[in-house]
């Protein structure tokens, strides 16, 4: 058996078409012919589930990581979002590093590493 690729993830919400329009606004997400988001090759799902809260009850229990090539650019276009942030931007030595919450209350973390992380991998 060849390794299994992951390839998508699902976020269950009461109320996916708001969290799938945030996720589209917010990362210029393209939208497939079902509905799901294509977030440079990894599947974003939205779907509506009876067995979630409103907001997430442990939003540190996954965070939703984004690789972003200007970090700064990126928290500006957020900022237009009205977002909440936990952390904005902040360099810790590897990366720049930058955590927000989604509408639903969940954890979304921008990445910025520097290149000299990617030469000594």
């Amino acid at each position: 058996m060849d390794r299994p690729v992951l390839n998508s993830m699902l976020l269950g919400s009461t109320d996916p078409d708001r969290l799938k329009t945030w996720y589209r606004d917010a990362f210029h997400a393209r939208v497939d012919g079902h509905g799901n988001l294509d977030l440079g090759g990894f599947g974003l799902v939205i779907e509506h589930r009876d067995d979630v809260a409103a907001t997430a009850p442990e939003p540190g229990r996954f965070i939703v990581n984004f690789d972003v090539d200007d970090i700064e650019a990126a928290a500006d276009h957020l900022r237009t979002l009205d977002v909440d942030w936990l952390v904005e931007p902040e360099d810790r030595g590897i990366g720049k590093f930058a955590t927000l919450t989604d509408p639903d209350g969940n954890y979304v973390q921008l990445i910025q590493m520097k290149p000299e992380y990617y030469a000594n991998r």
